[in-house]
């Protein structure tokens, strides 16, 4: 049917490479008039192109001129000239495509195409690689050919000082691995000045090695970890305190608006208790915090109403329907102010001060494009995921590589015996033989067997990339045996050394079916570079991870029907089809789970990108005075809404309404009930905010204008900072959990994005609330400045004790067999997904 399909309406990917052929054909026919340039000539087309980009043309309409100027450049400065299909791939690229270029084809060359054309704006253009070694290696190569033609290159690796890395990104063309991107833009979103932010706005990004960065290591969140400034021993004080406290002398209570607030005696009883002069100083924003949640704890809360204890954990009873919300945890520090209360372990405060995951990440980028040599079979997921399509770009030369048909044995040893008489038969007529395993196991345990043989040969695992790059390029050369793990030296071409053509040239042993068809792929795609001869050949046993997941019974039954031994293979195109559809299978349900995954994370990502945003225009601003005073008024309107609720005056609780107004923004007695009597709600608000405006002039007047605007920045990021990092904190709860409600027939992802949203628009209002409090009541000391909310760890010790600077935390989410499936189905993940 498909055949049919595309005998009529023609098949896509070559109407697409017809169409960028045309464009290839119109730079080949200028070529000869910029070879006939001179260097200077060549250079000053970059600052004419500039130029035609400023009178309003497009990069679009600069392309063909553009790339022939990389093209002429690149032979000068590196000796190589782009083959028409590189500029094929170079045009899928800037289109925002997938380019699926074979190994050998030269992507990293392909690339120096759309980021010249596209650095010509001056906005940055990120190139994105797997690793430091990568980076720095094409960052050097091809940054030739970028200054060159008058543009900036730099390196954006771990370990660089802040300085190097505003260097770095303040370049034309920055390199860097994702994992760095990633933690950069974590990191500019916690700095405290925006000055020492080191990204620039996200606008262009090339990534090379695609599909391992966006779909491999897609369930990947980075995350950065550090010690919070909270100690679980200060809910313990806190707690010991407000329990010799007595209602209405040290505080009153809001049973409406779940508040408790110190009266004038209780703030003086804490300062006296706990040796401080004054409870509102900005420097004890933290006691003041604890205090009000052990009030709040211990006052408001009610055991085996708001929550349960159960085996020495504190479970929230959801209010509206009395159920248990497992997995759920009051935010704000409440949670742990309850376990101090019922005298249990107090679980440790949030440790995760930023968050996000690569997809979230790299959709930030204005436009995002990507090579790699296996795309097509993940199409689906590039386009539903990341809009990105993907384009076959054909191979400069026919591609001649011999595919084996898979063998089967029946046991893991008979096939490892199996593959090591292959690599003797093939080393003794010194053919390069490539060996890929999926684990550094399976790569020591066939090391190990060679060795036996008295067979030479390297053994690499994806640990030291350099020296690996190194290793693996020379996997080409006659009599070479190279065991390598599938992502060891991933990015370095392998060329065949004298002679070894004539052999067969390379061939590559795989010693297991990966569960993603396109992960064998790359280790063919090893083989058969640029048209040279090579083969590949896959050796399973039944007993492999992938075979006893899909039917190996069947098979195993066969061979023991037909009396076949360990030693004796099925070589079979019925298996190998039977393997793929299983392969295919897989796929679909990763897929699934990477797209739930997404779902859940982009309820966090769109809160992320509004906290990210306030926080942004806050450190940008030269004055956040309205911005305050927004935060204000809804503090007000909320306490007046909640005592006014009723459209009868007579039954307001306007006593209530004074005592939080004077008690959080004015001084004690500041405002009587006689000034809000037989006023409209509205007219309360008003008049009451007015109030509070006429302190602040007040307030502003006596520091001077300079202190107050900074005082104002120091008072909303420490507020903005600590409610968002207790926040990260309670939405992980949330979501660890969330699957159980599952049983109680509810769909968990929507419930995620329902209770998600509610605890935002709550810690919106904590926020709003703190500011108020603190802007009006603290006292500001001359030595005023931002502080951290949290420090990250920056040094560990390693088994030599030596000290060693310490990454941000790059966890994976691994899904175990027994563990509940991501989907929310509330089935087991090996039931559901995991099939």
């Amino acid at each position: 049917m498909l055949g049919l399909v595309k005998k009529i309406f023609g098949d896509q990917n070559e109407r697409e490479v017809k169409r960028l052929q045309r464009t290839v054909d119109e730079i080949n026919a200028m070529e000869s008039k910029f070879t006939g340039l001179s260097d200077e000539a060549l250079r000053a087309k970059t600052e004419e192109f500039k130029a035609r980009l400023e009178k309003g043309e497009t990069l679009d309409q600069l392309l063909p001129d553009a790339f022939a100027t990389v093209r002429e450049a690149s032979k000068r400065t590196l000796g190589m000239r782009h083959f028409d299909v590189q500029l094929m791939g170079g045009m899928a690229l800037h289109e925002g495509k997938i380019a699926e270029m074979r190994t050998g084809e030269g992507k990293t060359l392909v690339g120096t195409l759309p980021v010249y054309l596209n650095a010509l704006l001056g906005k940055g253009v990120h190139v994105v690689t797997v690793n430091g070694y990568l980076a720095q290696r094409d960052s050097e190569i091809m940054g030739k050919v970028y200054e060159f033609l008058g543009l900036t290159v730099g390196c954006n690796l771990h370990g660089l000082s802040h300085d190097e890395k505003q260097a770095a990104y303040a370049c034309d063309i920055t390199y860097g691995t994702n994992n760095e991107f990633g933690f950069d833009y974590l990191r500019d979103n916690m700095v405290l000045y925006k000055e020492q932010m080191v990204q620039r706005p996200l606008y262009y990004a090339i990534i090379d090695e695609v599909d391992s960065i966006l779909v491999d290591e897609a369930r990947t969140p980075l995350i950065i970890s550090g010690q919070a400034a909270k100690s679980t021993e200060l809910y313990f004080a806190a707690d010991r305190f407000v329990g010799k406290l007595k209602e209405e002398e040290d505080f009153t209570i809001d049973i409406k608006v779940k508040s408790v607030m110190l009266t004038e005696a209780g703030v003086e009883k804490a300062e006296k208790a706990f040796h401080i002069e004054n409870l509102f100083d900005h420097a004890n924003v933290l006691l003041n915090h604890h205090i009000q949640q052990a009030l709040k704890a211990n006052f408001i809360m009610k055991r085996d109403v708001d929550y349960v204890v159960q085996e020495d954990e504190v479970v929230i009873v959801d209010e509206f329907t009395g159920r248990l919300m497992a997995g759920r945890r009051y935010s704000d520090g409440l949670h742990q102010a309850i376990e101090a209360k019922e005298q249990l372990k107090v679980q440790n405060e949030s440790m995760t001060l930023a968050t996000i995951t690569f997809q979230n990440y790299f959709r930030m980028y204005r436009k995002l494009a990507g090579m790699t040599g296996t795309a097509k079979t993940e199409e689906e997921e590039f386009k539903r995921i990341y809009g990105l399509e993907v384009i076959q770009v054909p191979t400069n030369r026919t591609m001649i590589r011999k595919d084996i048909a898979d063998v089967v044995y029946k046991t893991e040893n008979g096939k490892f015996k199996a593959v090591v008489e292959e690599i003797v038969q093939r080393h003794a007529k010194n053919q390069p033989v490539l060996v890929g395993t999926i684990s550094i196991e399976n790569s020591e345990k066939l090391s190990d067997m060679l060795m036996r043989k008295g067979i030479s040969h390297k053994v690499l695992n994806a640990k030291f990339h350099a020296e690996e790059a190194e290793i693996i390029s020379r996997a080409g050369q006659a009599g070479a045996v190279t065991i390598a793990t599938n992502m060891a030296g991933r990015g370095t071409d392998i060329l065949l050394g004298d002679g070894v053509a004539d052999l067969g040239g390379l061939h590559i042993v795989g010693t297991e079916r990966h569960e993603s068809r396109r992960i064998d792929n790359q280790l063919r795609g090893r083989a058969g570079r640029q048209g040279d001869p090579g083969s590949s050949q896959f050796y399973l046993s039944l007993e492999d991870e992938l075979m006893r997941r899909f039917g190996s019974e069947n098979i195993m039954g066969m061979m023991d029907r037909l009396g076949l031994d360990d030693d004796q293979p099925i070589e079979s195109r019925m298996i190998s089809r039977a393997i793929e559809s299983a392969q295919k299978r897989v796929e679909g349900n990763n897929f699934d789970v990477r797209k739930v995954v997404l779902q859940y994370d982009d309820v966090m990502n769109q809160q992320r990108e509004v906290i990210y945003k306030q926080r942004r225009d806050i450190l940008g601003s030269e004055n956040i005075r309205q911005e305050v005073m927004d935060m204000i008024k809804p503090v007000i309107e909320r306490i007046v809404e909640a005592h006014c609720a009723e459209d009868i005056p007579e039954e307001w609780d306007l006593q209530a309404i004074v005592d939080y107004a004077n008690a959080t923004f004015l001084e004690e007695g500041s405002l009587t009930v006689g000034e809000i009597e037989r006023k409209e709600k509205e007219d309360i608000v008003e008049y009451i905010f007015n109030k509070v405006v006429a302190a602040y002039d007040v307030k502003e007047e006596q520091l001077g204008a300079e202190t107050m605007r900074e005082f104002e920045k120091v008072v909303v990021l420490r507020a903005v900072d600590s409610k968002w990092m207790d926040h990260i904190d309670a939405m992980d709860q949330l979501r660890q959990g969330i699957h159980l409600r599952a049983y109680g027939g509810t769909d968990p992802l929507r419930e995620y994005q329902f209770e998600g949203f509610e605890m935002f628009k709550e810690m919106i209002e904590h926020i709003q609330e703190e500011v108020a409090k603190y802007i009006m009541k603290a006292r500001v000391e001359n030595n005023l400045e931002r502080q951290e909310v949290a420090k990250g760890q920056t040094s560990t010790t390693s088994g030599g004790g030596e000290a060693q600077e310490k990454r941000p935390v790059k966890r994976e989410e691994r899904v175990g067999r027994n563990d509940a499936c991501p989907c929310g189905s509330g089935k087991k993940y090996k039931q559901c997904h995991g099939k």
